[in-house]
Parts: C-alpha cells; sequence; structure tokens
C-alpha cells in the first residue's frame, strides 16, 4: 500500500481543483442547474394552487370551472416540471462524460511522464483505481449528486419560507427539527470524510492484489500457494467490508435522524394545525397547501443523507486524482535541449554515483566508464554490484544523484526525453511485451508506417522467426504481457524489438538469458554482424555473453575496478576469474576457448 496522508482540505479547495477541467462546460452545468432548481420550484407551486382552490372553490355554492382550471394548471405544472428534469439530464450528462474522459487521458499522460521511481513506489491498483473508479465516482458526482444536492438545499430553504408564509407556528415546528439535524450533520460529514478515504485506499490495495495474483497465476500454481494467495486476499476483503459497513452505519444513523425529525415534525404540525383550523387561526386551503408543500420538501431533506455521502466520497476522489496529478516529474527536457549532428555513439560515465530515494547508501559511486562508438562493452560483476542501475540511467529511466553520462561528449540531460531515448534502445532481462501484435511490439520504438523488410530483419537477427507460424503470423495478439509465449520467444521479440530501433546506443540487461544455448548461439551469431556499428552495453551474467563484447568492464561495489579484453582479464584480474566461476554454466564451444587459452597461458608461465 502506498504511504498516503489524508489531505485535510476544505471541500471548496478540493472542487476548485477541478474548474481547468470543468470551465468548458461550464455552461451547460449552469443551465442544467438552473434547469432543476425550475422543476423545483414549479413542484413547490403546486401546493398554492391546492390552497387557492380549496379556499374559492371546494365549499358549498363553489364554481365547478374553478376546479376545471386548477386541474389544468396542475396539469401544465406538472408538464414543465418534467421537461426541465429531462432538459437538465440533457445538458449535463454528455458534458460530464467529457471530462471524466478528459481526466483520465490526463492521468494517463502524467504518469506516463512520471519516473520509475514514482511507479516501484506506487501499486498498480492504487493507481488503476484512481484511474477508472474515482474518476467514474467524480463524473457521476458532477452530473448528478452536485446538481441535485444544491437543488434540494435551495429547495428545502425554499420550502421553509413559503410554510412560514402559510404559517408561522407551523414553520417554527420545522424548524426546531431542523437544529439537530444540522448537528448530526456536520459530526457525520468529519466521521464519513475520514472513513471514506480509508475505503477507497483499501479497495485501490484489493485492486493491486488481484492484479498480483493474476500476473502471477503460473508461480502460485506451481508452488500451489492459492490458498495462502486467498487468505491473505480474504483478510484484505474482509477489512474493506469492514470499512464499508462502518460507511453504512454512519450513512444510516444520519439517514434516519433526517427521516425521523421530519416525520415528527409533520405529526406535531398536524395536531397544531387542526387546532388553529378549529380557532379559526388558519384556514382549511392553508393547511393543506402547508402539508402539501412538507411533502415536497420531505423528499430531498431525506435525500440529503446520500448526496453528503456522495460529495464526500467524490471529495475523496478528487483528492486521490490529485494526490498523484500533483507529484512532479523530476526527469524532465532541458531549458535549452540540444542535438547532436553526426551521432557517432560514444558513451562516458564520468564520476556517476546513483542512489535510489528510500535507501542511504550509494548503489553507483564515483563510476568512471569510457566507451568508443561502435564498439561492444560487457559489464561483469556479481549481483547487486550495480549493473541493471547503470543500464538504466543511460535513457534517464533514473537520474543519476551525481556526475555525469555522455554520448559523444555532450550531456545526457541537455537532450530531449524523446531524442534521448531515440538514441538509445534497451532490452531488459524482465521482458515485457504488450496485449497487442508481435508486429506492434517489434516495431513499438518506431515512428511512422516501418516497411516489412525492417520486421524481418529484426526478427531474423533476434532469431524470432517463430513468429510466422503463429496463428495470424506477425499479426498474432499475444495475450497480456505476452504471456501466451514461452519465456525465450518473450525474450527473442524483446531483442527484436531493441534491434528495430536502429539506435545509436543499445543497452542490453542479459537479453539471452532464457534461451537455449544452440539458439543462444544462433542470435549471437546475428548479433556480432549486427553490433560492428552500434555502441553496445550489455550486461554479461553467462560467460557466453561475454563473447559478444570488444572489452569487459569489471564491477565491485558500484564501481567500475577493471576494464579490459576478456583474455587480458583472465589473466591478470582474480576477481574476474572468481566471478566469471559464478556464473552461470558456459555453452560447449566457450568452454573450449577457455581451456585452451588457460593452457596457453600456464606454457607460458613454465
Amino acid at each position: 500500500m502506498t504511504d498516503t496522508k489524508l489531505k485535510q482540505n476544505s471541500f471548496l479547495h478540493s472542487l476548485s481543483r477541478l474548474f481547468p477541467f470543468l470551465k468548458p462546460i461550464l455552461p451547460r452545468l449552469v443551465l442544467g442547474l438552473l434547469s432543476a432548481l425550475a422543476a423545483s420550484v414549479v413542484a413547490l407551486l403546486v401546493p398554492q394552487v391546492y390552497q387557492v382552490l380549496i379556499n374559492s372553490a371546494l365549499h358549498q355554492g363553489g364554481e365547478t370551472t374553478s376546479v376545471w382550471i386548477a386541474a389544468g394548471v396542475v396539469l401544465v405544472l406538472g408538464a414543465l416540471e418534467a421537461l426541465f428534469v429531462a432538459l437538465r439530464r440533457f445538458l449535463v450528462i454528455a458534458p460530464s462524460t467529457m471530462v471524466e474522459a478528459k481526466m483520465r487521458t490526463t492521468f494517463f499522460n502524467h504518469l506516463q511522464n512520471l519516473t520509475v521511481a514514482f511507479h516501484d513506489r506506487w501499486g498498480s491498483g492504487q493507481l488503476l483505481s484512481r484511474a477508472m473508479s474515482d474518476l467514474n465516482l467524480v463524473r457521476r458526482w458532477m452530473a448528478f449528486g452536485s446538481i441535485i444536492l444544491v437543488v434540494d438545499s435551495i429547495t428545502v430553504v425554499l420550502g421553509t419560507f413559503l410554510m412560514f408564509t402559510l404559517s408561522w407556528a407551523l414553520g417554527l415546528v420545522f424548524v426546531a427539527a431542523a437544529i439537530p439535524i444540522i448537528i448530526s450533520g456536520y459530526r457525520f460529514s468529519r466521521y464519513y470524510r475520514e472513513v471514506s478515504r480509508k475505503s477507497q485506499d483499501q479497495a485501490g490495495d484489493l485492486a493491486t492484489a488481484v492484479e498480483e495474483s493474476v500476473h502471477g497465476i503460473r508461480v502460485l500454481k506451481a508452488f500451489g500457494r492459492s490458498r495462502e494467495a486467498l487468505a491473505s486476499f480474504s483478510g484484505q476483503a474482509e477489512e474493506l467490508q469492514a470499512t464499508e459497513i462502518s460507511k453504512a452505519k454512519s450513512l444510516a444513523r444520519f439517514s434516519m435522524i433526517v427521516t425521523l425529525l421530519p416525520e415528527l415534525a409533520l405529526g406535531t404540525a398536524l395536531t397544531l394545525g387542526v387546532l388553529l383550523v378549529s380557532t379559526g387561526q388558519l384556514t382549511v386551503g392553508a393547511l393543506v397547501a402547508f402539508f402539501a408543500t412538507a411533502a415536497v420538501v420531505a423528499g430531498p431533506v431525506e435525500f440529503i443523507g446520500p448526496l453528503v455521502a456522495m460529495s464526500l466520497s467524490a471529495k475523496t476522489a478528487i483528492d486521490r486524482h490529485f494526490e498523484v496529478m500533483d507529484t512532479e516529474n523530476t526527469i524532465v527536457d532541458a531549458e535549452q535541449p540540444k542535438t547532436l549532428g553526426t551521432v557517432r555513439g560514444s558513451v562516458e560515465f564520468d564520476g556517476v554515483a546513483f542512489r535510489y530515494a528510500d535507501s542511504s547508501s550509494d548503489v553507483l559511486a564515483g563510476l568512471n566508464l569510457n566507451i568508443q562508438a561502435g564498439e561492444t562493452m560487457a559489464l561483469v560483476g556479481v549481483t547487486g554490484c550495480g549493473k541493471s542501475t547503470l543500464l538504466q540511467l543511460v535513457p534517464r529511466l533514473y537520474e543519476v544523484t551525481a556526475g555525469a553520462i555522455r554520448i559523444d561528449g555532450t550531456d545526457i540531460r541537455d537532450f530531449t526525453l524523446d531524442e534521448l531515448r531515440t538514441l538509445v534502445s534497451v532490452a531488459f532481462e524482465d521482458t515485457i511485451l504488450f496485449s497487442s501484435s508481435v508486429r506492434d511490439n517489434v516495431l513499438l520504438g518506431l515512428d511512422g508506417d516501418p516497411a516489412d523488410e525492417l520486421l524481418h530483419q529484426a526478427l531474423e537477427i533476434a532469431q524470432a522467426q517463430f513468429a510466422y507460424a503463429l496463428p495470424d503470423g506477425v499479426d498474432t495478439l499475444i495475450g497480456e504481457e505476452g504471456l501466451s509465449l514461452s519465456g525465450g520467444q518473450r525474450q527473442r521479440i524483446a531483442l527484436a524489438r531493441a534491434i528495430a530501433a536502429k539506435p545509436a546506443v543499445l543497452v542490453l540487461d542479459d537479453p539471452l538469458s532464457a534461451l537455449d544455448v544452440n539458439t543462444e548461439e544462433l542470435v549471437e551469431a546475428r548479433l556480432r554482424q549486427v553490433l560492428t556499428e552500434t555502441t553496445t552495453l550489455i550486461v554479461a551474467h553467462r560467460p557466453s555473453t561475454v563473447a559478444l563484447a570488444d572489452r569487459v568492464a569489471l564491477m565491485e561495489d558500484g564501481r567500475v575496478t577493471a576494464v579490459g579484453t576478456h583474455a587480458e582479464l583472465l589473466a591478470g584480474n582474480p576477481h574476474y576469474r572468481y566471478v566469471l566461476a559464478s556464473l552461470s554454466e558456459e555453452p560447449k564451444d566457450l568452454d573450449s576457448d577457455l581451456e585452451d587459452l588457460e593452457g596457453d597461458l600456464e606454457g607460458a608461465g613454465r
């Protein structure tokens, strides 16, 4: 769960955050509000017709014409009320969906721009709930809750005023009932705001749990941990259930008060009203009009509880949305970006240091390394020495905390992110594919409409020709995260994607780890041809990968401690020999080469 704190912003402050999105549709929202208000005013006029009718026509000697006129007026008022209600929906529903879509698109765009460090801290379910359920709630509140809450509040005020004009004594009864409702509403809003935030955060955590379980279903089944996953999920679901029950109880208590007290006031007013009529202090028509007005007001009063709850939930949703939107993107384009005329592709690491935001120690500390244009450099070191972290600094997925990385002598922070990530292409060890076709995944890093020749070349180099044998060939949808493919197939598609981008600098994080020995040999043979013109930085977790490199950089504790050819380091660096011995078993051809080299070294020693 993300470490979030409830910000005690006022409701108006949270609402003001929506103004830039609401501004284009504000005229229609105002017209929708006025339409809803007109429907409410029309409803309040009907009781006044009853008063006139009863006092002027419903008595001995009254004219029947007055009855028909009154009935016609009531019919017209009813039709007007229905028209205004329909007009309100027509005016606000479509624009509110436009606002929801715009907010969701802006949210997604912001997520794309935020740093990888941000996504390391946040659960995917939390972001998903903010992008989907929270914005859906905001949209429903904009189109319905906000307008009805304002209209109902005005209706109660106008209705109370009309009741006072009919009988001040009976009006006081309703005012007396309103005082405890106001006090209860204040307490309810304070509690409901907190529990609503807790509920929505728990729902986000639950969504994260579902997503993790679905993506890791093979692991859970393979290790027989489905029951444990269910137990953990059930615990989280029960916590959310308890929170929702607490919300429901709080709303039920408040709804009981706003329903019970007006009903008690009606009973008291009825008794008092009959006494006033019997003494001649109030006409029958005024009494009927009073209770008809009270009936119109009763609906909004009873509905205020759910509307307040909906408004508080919407406020929480707005706060949660802008909690992400307010997160600053710390990796941005330079104010005055530079461009390279002729790209050679040399890479220099100058005193590079890096530490993660939640760490007290450096992962990289004063690292220096120079890679010549067109050279292939292998990074070798024990687990945790910082190899993979170093690779992620090149395309600025993370930002160096000290020092600089330069391409052709230009600091990578002086490029725009678009240009930098055009110059640099990456293939990670943990392969991520998208729920799209093989073609779209391989050509992801290219703009425009590339020719099929480029696609074929990339697939051939990565030994991913199996794509043509899929049901729809390279247009086959490979499913979410490519899980319909084997690990080796996914890794070859990812490697083809990096190659197809034709970068000046190719960054590979052990891209062949999931391949069998024979396939690996074929891929390596083709890569040797491709990498002759591309500057390549490759993390080697297997001795066979070292064979791809022109030179090898040995890393220890976040620094490069030795640089040389494979033979030079093998002959003169004990730690390099130790690292090689700790790597996975190498293919036969490399074993033979190493045995021959060691024999030559022993012979030279004699």
